[in-house]
């Protein structure tokens, strides 16, 4: 099974307006959230760790889970509120966030919780970004992501930094650094780099990713430009799937995480030792994949991942 551990949540987005009240549509989002339902519609089998208010919000991030067919490992449905938070769009289109998760259902953890709802095989282990954020909830998932290594799973990170949400930026950064140290691939944004160290390149933040103890692959995504993959033997580009009809960029990280894993997988490649192994053509043909789940997934206003004969039918009009 394919693991995605971290955040759900209720996106509130203003809708666009000129005068009047400001007005809110519902969405469900969370990156982990988002990258487990495009697994399972890639064909994945998929778990999603992380605990699902009873709240009406609670009951709108199950139903997509069940119609995709991911199974949700925290069985028992948490009393506290849903996740919030409220998006707003730039002149071009890309989202900003502002979050309301004090006390809210996905941290309502315990290792002893958490633990219990991990399946007896795990493939894949993938790594949310908010799970360094807190202390008290970053020392908790780091146990049991490291209980999940010592299984010998296959661990992957999209941090997907918010620096909105981040009170101690150092401290956040340490904590980040123990769950890369565990990691064997990578999924970053150049966005995110910057926020990390704006004073290093793209290669160079690669390179020090790839010299972490474990780090076999990392993928850079740099929005319009595509997406670049490094391992210490190859590098690859991929350029950006444009949809014949273009919704918005939401979700299009997560699908694209979630593209890269199945390509991998397909590959015979989603395995510690050989992830790295992969030369420049094979990177290339994983990230293409990838950009293409993403590029289908933008073609939607909100996350909408497309399906496995989605992406293979794209892939074969390329």
């Amino acid at each position: 099974m394919f693991v995605v551990a971290g955040e759900s949540l209720i996106d509130l987005v203003a809708k666009p307006r000129s005068d009047g009240p400001l007005e809110m549509g519902a969405h469900q989002g969370g990156s982990p959230y988002n990258c487990a339902i495009a697994l399972a519609k890639l064909g994945q089998s998929a778990g999603f760790l992380c605990p699902i208010s009873r709240d009406t919000f609670g009951d709108l991030l199950m139903d997509p889970l069940e119609k995709a067919g991911v199974v949700p490992l925290v069985k028992e449905r948490s009393e506290c509120n849903t996740t919030l938070a409220v998006v707003t769009r730039n002149a071009k289109g890309l989202p900003a966030y502002a979050f309301y998760r004090q006390g809210t259902a996905e941290r309502d953890i315990s290792r002893k919780k958490l633990l219990a709802a991990l399946p007896e095989r795990i493939d894949l282990f993938q790594i949310g970004g908010f799970l360094p954020i807190e202390p008290e909830d970053a020392e908790i998932w780091l146990d049991v992501v490291k209980s999940v290594a010592q299984r010998g799973a296959v661990l992957s990170i999209d941090p997907n930094v918010r620096p909105s949400l981040i009170s101690d930026f150092a401290g956040y950064k340490e904590r980040l650094g123990a769950f890369l140290d565990l990691a064997h691939i990578v999924k970053v944004s150049d966005e995110d780099l910057a926020a990390l160290d704006p004073g290093k390149s793209v290669d160079e933040h690669a390179q020090e990713l790839l010299a972490r103890p474990n780090v076999e692959l990392v993928v850079v995504t740099m929005g319009e430009d595509g997406s670049r993959a490094f391992t210490a033997s190859a590098q690859a580009r991929a350029s950006v799937h444009r949809p014949e009809k273009f919704g918005d960029t939401v979700g299009a990280g997560d699908s694209l995480m979630a593209g890269i894993l199945t390509a991998l997988s397909d590959r015979g490649a989603l395995e510690k030792g050989r992830i790295g192994t992969l030369d420049a053509d094979a990177l290339e043909a994983v990230l293409t994949f990838g950009a293409v789940t993403a590029g289908l997934n933008c073609g939607h206003v909100g996350c909408n991942p497309p399906t496995r004969a989605e992406v293979e039918a794209a892939l074969g009009r390329i």
